[in-house]
């Protein structure tokens, strides 16, 4: 059996920060392929790299050594407009920080992300807001969802361009067990349409769930 090409790779990451004299080393050579349709859940103790790790994948932040491609083309050191458009084109981002503008409406936010990727559709955003269960809340705004609603929010962002990849940190690490099953639900599906998802998480359960685990120590693989 002939395995598909990876639709990512982490090819010897290197991310160092510097803050006066000290330097912390985030990252030391770690590598990763995920392929389409695969699950990869990254575990460790805080502080082991894995919102790095997750970063520098998507081409948030510039690792100091090796390289990150998707899709087969090299996302690294290339200049920020290139990377910001290959973000919007192959990647779906769910990350701690939240990836809702406040100004938006639930369903402008996930607009935004369509024309970002080049994919207009005013019935797509409303499917993928129905489908997490938000079609009544379209109209807010972040400062008016519960911490549960914007977690499903945020997933009706990362999902609506259909991207090759999705990256989520800690994705049901504040909801509760209700919009964990929905979340779940909506990765299982997005799986079986060939969509490949890493996910940052302390939860055995979620990492359970995974087609395979990658555990980070130091900013190192734990082997």
């Amino acid at each position: 059996m002939v395995m598909s090409a990876p639709v990512l790779e982490v090819h010897d990451l290197y991310r160092f920060y510097h803050s006066g004299e000290e330097e912390t080393l985030a990252l030391r050579g770690v590598n990763l392929q995920v392929r389409a349709g695969e699950t990869v859940a990254i575990m460790g103790p805080s502080g082991s790299g894995k919102s790095t790790l997750l970063s520098c994948a998507a081409g948030l932040d510039e690792p100091d050594g090796g390289y990150v491609a998707v899709s087969g083309s090299r996302l690294t050191r290339r200049p920020e407009a290139v990377r910001a458009q290959m973000r919007a084109r192959h990647f779906g981002i769910m990350l701690q920080s939240n990836n809702l503008l406040p100004h938006l409406t639930v369903e402008e936010n996930v607009r935004l992300q369509l024309h970002l990727a080049g994919k207009h559709g005013l019935a797509r955003a409303r499917e993928i807001v129905h489908d997490v269960g938000l079609e009544q809340r379209a109209g807010a705004r972040l400062g008016q969802l519960s911490g549960g609603e914007a977690a499903r929010a945020g997933l009706a962002v990362a999902l609506a361009a259909r991207p090759d990849v999705v990256l989520a940190d800690e994705p049901t690490g504040e909801v509760d067990a209700q919009t964990e099953q929905q979340i779940l639900g909506l990765l299982a599906a997005r799986k079986n349409q060939g969509g490949a998802t890493i996910l940052a998480t302390h939860s055995e359960a979620l990492a359970a769930w995974a087609d395979r685990v990658v555990r980070l120590r130091d900013g190192r693989v734990d082997e």
